[in-house]
């Protein structure tokens, strides 16, 4: 059991990814190796270009590398059709995007419901419910994402990622659209999911200020990881766990529903 513990969830050895646009050759990804192991809260960074966005399109099984392999959970992935890579996905990843990604017209609850519902499960309401019910939207089950604040829409959108209880959560700017106290009830979740249930988090993010709320940070640059170090005190979230410019200052007197 001991020896199963320290094997990596997630192991990518000397990943390349080219994408072909007309008679131009872009280089995303140059010979990227990481390992991520069982329970880790970590962060990507880089800045726009460095390959981050590219390398979570990878470890999330939405597009298979190049050259060099990928390993889920000890499975090779990386060469894998695009309906395994499918199964693969909805049993063992969830997803959380900046924009929510949630279907406008559709209740908290049926929103919640279809991954599910992809999956085949025709009895999973009450697994919906206990999701909606953690992440603190027990009261709006009914409600659509108009009628929800940005935070709420967004833990609608973990509590989706949750229904199917992935063994990681792959997390894309998560609390780039939100203000600041929405934002750390967001990252209080997060915390609370990896401390309380042990789930592999990882964040793509260009907010130092994000990644210091995990305990690793791996930084991307031209397509290759530059840095990959611990976290010596990772912040806890709270009420106003991190700063934004005037946008946020703006909305500094406004009630805000997180």
């Amino acid at each position: 059991m001991e020896e199963k513990e320290k094997q990596p969830v997630i192991e990518v050895e000397n990943v390349t990814k080219v994408y072909t646009m007309g008679e131009v050759q872009v280089h995303a990804l140059r010979g990227v190796s990481l390992r991520v192991y069982p329970g880790e809260l970590m962060s990507i960074m880089g800045p726009s270009g460095s390959g981050k966005s590219t390398l979570m399109n990878v470890l999330g099984a939405l597009d298979v590398p190049t050259s060099g392999s990928y390993r889920l959970d000890g499975q090779d992935v990386s060469k894998m059709r695009p309906d395994k890579l499918a199964e693969i996905r909805n049993k063992k990843i969830g997803f959380v995007f900046q924009s929510f990604n949630l279907l406008p017209r559709t209740s908290a609850l049926a929103n919640v419901e279809l991954p599910l519902v992809y999956s085949g499960m025709s009895n999973g309401r009450q697994l919906c419910i206990d999701a909606l019910e953690m992440v603190g939207l027990g009261d709006r089950l009914h409600h659509k994402p108009n009628e929800l604040s940005g935070g709420q829409q967004q833990r609608v959108a973990i509590a989706r990622a949750l229904v199917n209880q992935p063994s990681i959560i792959l997390a894309d700017e998560p609390t780039g659209n939100l203000d600041s106290k929405a934002g750390a009830e967001v990252m209080r979740i997060f915390q609370e999911l990896n401390m309380e249930r042990g789930i592999t988090i990882i964040f793509v993010t260009h907010e130092p200020d994000i990644a210091e709320h995990t305990r690793r940070i791996v930084r991307l640059a031209d397509g290759l990881i530059v840095s990959d170090s611990p976290v010596r005190n990772p912040r806890l979230a709270s009420e106003r766990a991190y700063t934004r410019s005037s946008r946020d200052l703006m909305s500094e007197n406004e009630p805000v529903a997180a």
